[in-house]
């Protein structure tokens, strides 16, 4: 039954930053993302929610008044995108760069193979993977 449930249940990933502009125009203007809501002072957070409209996912990033988030753990945090078609992929590794968003080297090297590694602002890791999800 928890599986059923799971499986129809949308899903935000929630992240915490102290640098919530830039990391913002990190997946919004260098991934494409679009700001789905935004919202200031709630409670002492800030935040904004970016995704793709209709999509059962989003992300959302806050800064709480006063806390530290700190950068990220590892290198090995990420966030992989499959961009199966060629031309989507390469738009989209293009349009990274031409933001000033350097490829860094993935700590798993897995993911250098098809696909390209890019840092945010607070370390955390985007691979843009030109390959097909498989479960």
């Amino acid at each position: 039954m928890v599986g059923a449930m799971i499986g129809a249940t949308n899903m935000r990933f929630a992240r915490p930053t102290d640098r919530l502009d830039d990391v913002v125009r990190f997946y919004r203007d260098g991934l494409g993302l679009q700001e789905l809501a935004r919202f200031e002072d709630h409670e002492g957070f800030d935040g904004v929610m970016l995704g793709q409209p209709g999509a059962a996912w989003h992300l959302e990033f806050t800064h709480a008044y006063g806390h530290a988030a700190g950068r990220a753990p590892t290198q090995d945090n990420l966030l992989v995108f499959y961009l199966p078609e060629e031309t989507a992929w390469r738009a989209a590794v293009d349009r990274m760069r031409e933001r000033g968003h350097e490829v860094v080297p993935s700590f798993n090297p897995y993911w250098d193979r098809q696909g390209v590694t890019f840092e945010d602002p607070d370390g955390y890791r985007v691979v843009l993977q030109n390959a097909a999800w498989t479960a």
